[in-house]
């Protein structure tokens, strides 16, 4: 490209004004291979306008799950929770990413204790003392995509569903402190990983988190185990979710036969998970949803 040319990252500055000095220092990294290093592909990097697109996408995704921490409690219905949430984005001019995506019936995910994640609302399925629940929304706004999950304890729980909830987060924030711009994508795993089993839990493994933006589910895939430096490089302008999924037992988990998407674990002990959408900057992240 020349120097004088419009950036491909699609600013409207010129290339000499924009990512030539970047480009130059993604060309003078030298990539192991027997680590899996890879250099991040320019089509999930992103410019100015659409972290301002995501940022105000994740205004309204945060609002929502805002929203099911005043709603939960004993006796609610999930079906309840889901349209509330549904009907918030929509009235602030986004659009529920999860509802029809690939075929799922629901305006965000609703999964209860030994749900790992895609659990499905139901006006049959009532919240009860004792419970903890993950919510997990994406908005929608002008094109751009936010995403983000919590976790919420129904009324009183035992020690060990609080203590459980407690480290998935504590993992999270480790992996979102681990994903340091010009270090690899490897890092962000290993530091969830190695907290999730210093604390007796297992990581699921057959799902992680993702490249997030301009579409729902973009390069690269976020592992949450993993080796300090192998995987992608991370860099400047880069959006993915961090959201590790912390098992009470084996990380093992089956995918539901009747529905096809309620991801459970294998030996039905508990689960949690937070996530957050992040965006990787010069000196380290910002947190784009939560």
């Amino acid at each position: 490209m020349d120097r004088n040319d419009l950036c491909w990252c699609g600013s409207g500055k010129k290339y000499k004004h924009c990512h030539l000095k970047f480009d130059a220092r993604l060309s003078e990294i030298k990539y192991d291979f027997f680590k899996g290093q890879v250099r991040p592909p320019h089509k999930i990097i992103n410019n100015e306008k659409d972290i301002e697109g995501i940022r105000k996408s994740g205004v309204i995704n945060d609002a929502v799950l805002d929203l099911m921490a005043e709603m939960i409690r004993p006796g609610i219905d999930t079906e309840t929770l889901d349209r509330a949430a549904g009907e918030y984005i929509t009235s602030h001019g986004g659009i529920p990413a999860c509802l029809n995506y690939e075929g799922f019936p629901k305006n965000v995910c609703i999964s209860i204790n030994e749900v790992v994640c895609h659990g499905i609302a139901s006006p049959k399925t009532i919240l009860k003392e004792g419970d903890i629940v993950n919510v997990d929304s994406t908005t929608i706004l002008d094109g751009y995509y936010a995403d983000a999950s919590r976790m919420y304890m129904v009324g009183e729980v035992s020690p060990g569903a609080k203590r459980l909830v407690e480290v998935a987060r504590e993992c999270m924030e480790l992996g979102i402190e681990a994903a340091k711009p010009w270090h690899w994508l490897g890092d962000i795993g290993a530091a969830c990983g190695a907290h999730a089993h210093k604390n007796g839990y297992s990581v699921v493994t057959d799902l992680g988190g993702h490249g997030v933006g301009k579409d729902f589910h973009m390069e690269p895939f976020v592992p949450h185990i993993g080796e300090v430096g192998t995987g992608m490089l991370l860099v400047p302008g880069m959006v993915l979710t961090v959201e590790p999924m912390i098992n009470e037992g084996t990380y093992k988990v089956t995918v539901d036969k009747k529905d096809g998407w309620t991801v459970r674990t294998k030996d039905r002990k508990l689960s949690a998970q937070w996530e957050k959408t992040i965006l990787i900057t010069e000196t380290g992240t910002e947190v784009l949803s939560s």
